[in-house]
Order: C-alpha cells, then structure tokens, then sequence
C-alpha cells in the first residue's frame, strides 16, 4: 500500500510524461493522430488479402450483430493486440532509455515504463472511436455496449502494463530482452485467434482429442494465453454485439490482477538497484 501511494503521489510528473510523448510523437507532421491508424489499416489490408482471400479463414457472422465484414472482423481483434504489443515492447526499453534520467534524479522510477502505456493508450482510444464508427455504418449497435467495451479496454491496459513493468526490469539487467521479446510477439500474434477464428483450433482439437493419451487437450493448452480471452471479449463487444462470457471476463480480471500485482512486486524490489544497475 505505501508503494502504491508512493506512485500516486507521481501521478503529477506520469501526467507531464504522457503528455510529452503524445505532443511530440506527431510533431511537425501533415497528417498528425491520423498517422496512427496507417500501421493498422496496412495490417488489416495485408491479413485481409492473405487470410481473407486466399486463405479464406471465413470467421462466422457476428451474433447476433449479423455482420459478416472480415477487415472489421479482423480490427476488432487486432487493434488490441497492437495495443498491448505496443506497450510491452515500448516498456521493456524504457528505463535503458531513460537511464541518463534515473541515475541523476530522484523520482518513482515506474513512471517511466507506466507513461508508455498512458501515450499508447491515447492513440488507441482514437483507433477504437474509428473502429465503432465503421460498426454503425456497417449495420452494427455498438452504442449499449460502450462502457463495458471501455471496461475491457482499462483490464488489458493493467495487463499490458504489468508484462511490461517486468520487461522493463530484464531489460536492465538482461540487454537481448528487446530482441527475443520482439521474436516473442511474432509468435505470439499467430497463437493468438486474431487472424483466424477461434473454431479452427477448436475442430482441431476435437479431432485429436487428448494430446499423448492424456485429458490434456490443444484447445485446453490453447486457452492458457491471456490474449486469447482478451480477443474474445472485444469481438464479442465489439463485433457480436453481445454480453461476452462471464467466465471470460473473470479469467481476464485474474490475469490483469496477477500481471500487475507481480509486475510492481519485482519492479518495486529492483526499484532502489536500477541507477546502479544501468
């Protein structure tokens, strides 16, 4: 608890943080906030042409949304994967980036990798307001769904910011971090059913059932990334238009929890050693 009131009493210099990198990410440009929706929509065209069209992964209409849109398909899972990749990678290299800063002034350390996920966070926010509207005019009702879409949006913003806290800390002390964690989310997107759905793996595993004669199933291996949950619950906000799973909210608020909870454990006990370390 005294850590947590130490953080909050940051929030002042998180705040200015934030704002620095979302003033100045885009300065000087034509085109400003709209930049950061062009790596997103060049996924979606890339995806859509390979797993759309060729592939044809042919993801179920939405229920009961009735959409059958596979680039808005796509979007509603691969905007929150962008988000939280963004954040992890960004706040493994923060405090190495920062170190300069750290071992000449005294301030709570945590806001530096906690700052990326706020300016990563604001670009988000606009993606998604772009997302709803193509919803609406493809024939979706997004509007009863908003504030626990924004619920889920604020569970995988603890999540990513505890997975990143812990990069942070390898990152420091481990400097190939950055580069296998880089190889770790191209495997990561692809075990994750944001480019095909989720009923693939399912028949799959039907099909092979228990895995070397054990109860042990693909999907049930399957299911134990978080990401996979996550997804589930922003397509089914987002694209179904429907209330998701209770037992899928309840595995996404124990990750969020775990994530955050271990995140700050091990970055509060190597807080005091990062000067020295860096």
């Amino acid at each position: 608890m005294k850590y947590l009131n130490e953080v909050w009493s940051s929030r002042e210099l998180l705040f200015n943080l934030v704002s620095r990198e979302v003033r100045g990410k885009y300065k000087r440009t034509i085109f400003g906030q709209l930049w950061s929706l062009v790596n997103p929509l060049a996924l979606m065209l890339i995806y859509t042409f390979v797993f759309g069209l060729i592939f044809r992964s042919n993801p179920p209409p939405g229920d009961p949304s009735g959409l059958d849109v596979f680039p808005l398909w796509l979007l509603c899972g691969l905007l929150p994967w962008i988000f939280f990749s963004t954040v992890v990678s960004t706040s493994a290299g923060s405090l190495v980036a920062n170190a300069g800063l750290i071992q000449k002034v005294a301030f709570s350390r945590i806001v530096l990798p906690l700052s990326t996920v706020g300016s990563t966070a604001y670009n988000w926010a606009f993606e998604m307001a772009v997302l709803l509207i193509a919803i609406v005019v493809a024939g979706g009702f997004v509007w009863p769904w908003i504030p626990l879409l924004i619920v889920a949006m604020a569970l995988l913003a603890v999540f990513a910011a505890g997975i990143g806290l812990l990069f942070s800390i390898f990152t420091v002390y481990f400097r190939d971090t950055q580069y296998l964690l880089g190889i770790l989310l191209q495997f990561w997107i692809y075990l994750t059913p944001i480019i095909y759905p989720i009923s693939l793996v399912s028949n799959e595993s039907a099909k092979h059932g228990g895995l070397l004669g054990t109860p042990v199933t693909l999907l049930g291996i399957y299911d134990l990334n978080p990401m996979v949950h996550f997804v589930a619950i922003f397509r089914e906000l987002i694209y179904d238009n429907r209330w998701p799973d209770p037992a899928e909210w309840l595995i996404c608020v124990i990750w969020a929890a775990a994530a955050a909870g271990f995140g700050m454990l091990v970055f509060r006990k190597n807080e005091p050693k990062l000067a020295e370390a860096l």
